[in-house]
């Protein structure tokens, strides 16, 4: 009895021991089932992360190689701009060289490299009413970000996907904007030569404003009858409306004869061409920019927004008005704040600050007009022009070195950056619309398009002008009338529509033909017209000839309204904003005593009577103009009758005498109570003529 009682209790614990056993099994099973997917997600993750940081690093160094095919096209340009130096070749300047070389690395690029792309495509059609600009996808629980890069073909699918390397060479519009453009819009006004462009600044303000509009009105009719005869000879392709035609003629009206310039400069042309080519070229940039903008605002009311609406136009026409008058002042402001810091301030000692704040002051102009919705081509403009006319003169002299020396490098290197990505995106931009009649219709149109903006205008300008536009230097402005960086820069920014595609395929042909064979031949044309070289455009003493007779610097004609705004200039707002001018306290009257002394600077008290001023010559009219040299005193009346007094003066004085007096010597001009001293051109005998002079 107590054995069966034994053998039934060891079977109840084996029972239970194998219970527990298989119990433990089971629990040990499955937390290793509940634990595998774990796992497996942690290794799937740590795999993806690999994966990444491979691509990355791919991507870092294809961006680098990238960088670095432009940096070697720079150098090589630049290499090749010294042996044409070297050797005097003038066919070919630099933008076309580098548009050579950009043209060369794009065939390369596009039939010789061959960069596949690691990509695993996923077709998905959903219904939404327009692009978005991010996408937001659920992919097996996890949210990724893609952002849109741009509209292409299903034909161009399969291309696009295999195309690596033209897709990383492929800059951001907005690059050219923010970053390569700035700097040449500023050098372009800051290494302005104020006294021949305000000789001239009527007939310049005339063709850059006036002929723009002129220009693009002409050219906008034009591509519209071409392309409504494409319509009718064949299939365009896609919409194009007037507006469009309008847009095209604004942006291609930006002419940049940086080529014909260079070439000019170099050869000495005549001062007062080089200032009516130049100054009409860097302000219609900024008219042909804020032109385009107002015909992309012009929005009719109703469902088709390319009817003709009256109010519409008055309101783009309006659009146009407030965007530049508010950009210019913009650029004026921060010119104007730069040279107050300048002055009130001791940054002078220390040379690196004062060149890092000139450098962000000018620059930040730009983003902040676009930041503000007005144009910021106009207000680097105009701050280059402010910087070089008030604060420049607040600089030290390593300042001022440096300053000019960084925004020449930085407009150098810009230019050929883009003439260079130019001649690239022939190849590698992958939505180009070649249509030969648009072509051909498009390079009549921006011939006469130039036509009308040039002999008409200087025909009437001819009928005020006292010193005429002679016709020879009405053709070489009119084969001078080259696009460049502007034009593309315009072009490039928006490619979305069929429209602007075929407008910037089209634009690409028309600068580089501009370039290579305007720009080519200007020395030929130079000759051809007969216009004289090795002008010495820096004496003032320097004449020219025009219809036969003697041209004297010191009588070039300037608008009255410029004369009245320098003696405003020079009589308050230098003193205020430099430290040159004449004192406030004898400018401002007497119950503006103490803030005459404060806005005053020592210098200006100190250099009363050593006053420079290199604009002072654009005032000289005949009349109300008293000269002293020595202890002779030449001056003329309201009638332009001259007189003299003082020791030793023997004779009157002629109107060549005075004008040999007013170019050479150490001398002083008094006009409206200002008294200045004009300093001799080391260049320049002083006058000494025995006829007047008895020593």
């Amino acid at each position: 009895m107590v054995f069966r009682v034994s053998v039934s209790s060891s079977r109840r614990a084996v029972r239970t021991w194998w219970l527990l056993v298989v119990v433990s099994l089971c629990l040990f099973v499955s937390v290793c089932r509940a634990a595998s997917p774990s796992s497996q997600e942690e290794e799937d993750s740590a795999m993806e992360n690999i994966v990444t940081e491979k691509k990355a690093e791919e991507s870092h160094r294809q961006d680098s190689a990238d960088l670095l095919i432009f940096i070697l096209l720079l150098t090589l340009t630049i290499l090749t701009i010294w042996l044409f130096k070297h050797r005097r070749f003038r066919f070919l300047h630099e933008t076309g060289l580098a548009m050579i070389y950009g043209l060369i690395v794009g065939v390369i690029l596009r039939y010789g490299v061959h960069v596949p792309r690691d990509v695993n495509p996923a077709s998905m059609s959903c219904v939404v009413n327009a692009s978005p600009a991010t996408l937001l996808v659920n992919v097996s629980g996890r949210f990724y970000e893609y952002t849109l890069k741009g509209e292409i073909s299903a034909n161009d699918v399969n291309y696009m996907q295999d195309n690596e390397m033209l897709r990383k060479v492929t800059f951001d519009p907005e690059v050219f904007f923010n970053i390569l453009l700035p700097p040449i819009i500023f050098h372009a006004g800051y290494s302005l030569k104020r006294r021949h462009f305000f000789r001239n600044m009527g007939s310049i303000l005339a063709y850059a404003f006036v002929g723009t509009v002129i220009s693009c009105f002409v050219i906008g009719l034009l591509m519209y009858g071409c392309v409504t005869l494409i319509k009718q000879v064949s299939q365009l392709g896609g919409d194009f409306f007037f507006t469009d035609c309008l847009f095209y003629g604004a942006i291609v009206s930006a002419t940049d004869p940086v080529t014909v310039l260079a070439i000019f400069h170099e050869l000495q042309v005549d001062a007062d061409l080089y200032a009516l080519l130049f100054g009409e070229s860097v302000l219609n940039d900024a008219v042909a920019v804020v032109l385009s903008s107002s015909i992309v605002a012009y929005q009719p009311q109703g469902d088709n927004s390319h009817t003709f609406e009256a109010m519409a136009l008055l309101k783009s026409f309006g659009m146009f008005l407030g965007v530049f008058s508010g950009s210019f002042s913009l650029g004026v402001a921060t010119g104007v704040v730069t040279a107050l810091v300048t002055k009130f301030t001791k940054l002078k000692d220390f040379q690196l600050l004062e060149t890092a704040l000139f450098f962000l002051m000018s620059w930040s102009t730009f983003l902040l007009a676009e930041a503000c919705g007005f144009t910021g081509v106009v207000a680097v403009l105009f701050c280059g022009i402010t910087q070089a006319h008030y604060t420049y003169n607040n600089l030290s002299p390593e300042s001022q070195d440096r300053t000019k020396q960084l925004f020449e490098l930085l407009n150098f290197l810009a230019e050929n950056f883009i003439f260079s990505y130019m001649g690239l995106t022939l190849f590698t931009f992958q939505n180009h619309i070649f249509n030969p009649m648009f072509i051909v219709g498009a390079f009549l149109a921006v011939f006469l398009g130039r036509a009308a903006n040039i002999y008409p205008l200087s025909l009437l300008l001819n009928l005020g002008r006292r010193y005429k536009i002679r016709s020879n230097f009405q053709h070489m402005m009119m084969f001078a009338g080259l696009r460049g960086a502007m034009t593309f820069a315009l072009s490039i920014r928006d490619t979305a529509t069929f429209a602007r595609q075929m407008m910037f395929s089209t634009n690409l042909l028309v600068v580089f033909f501009t370039v290579w064979v305007c720009g080519g031949g200007t020395t030929q044309m130079l000759s051809c017209q007969r216009i004289r070289v090795g002008v010495d455009s820096d004496q003032d003493n320097s004449v020219s000839v025009a219809d036969g007779s003697e041209r004297r610097s010191t009588k070039q004609e300037s608008a009255w309204l410029f004369r009245i705004w320098y003696s405003f200039d020079h009589n308050y707002l230098k003193p205020i904003l430099t430290h040159s001018g004449p004192p406030l306290t004898t400018t401002l009257p007497p119950c503006c005593g103490p803030l005459a002394r404060f806005l005053t600077s020592p210098q200006a008290f100190e250099n009363e009577c050593q006053l420079k001023d290199d604009d002072s010559d654009l005032i000289l009219t005949d009349g109300d103009i008293s000269l002293t040299y020595g202890d002779i005193t030449v001056s003329t009346d309201a009638t332009g009758a001259h007189t003299s007094s003082g020791r030793g003066f023997v004779g009157v004085a002629t109107s060549d005498d005075l004008d040999r007096e007013l170019a050479c010597g150490d001398h002083e001009l008094v006009m409206r109570g200002t008294r200045l001293v004009l300093p001799m051109d080391d260049s320049e005998p002083p006058f000494t003529d025995s006829r007047h002079l008895r020593m």
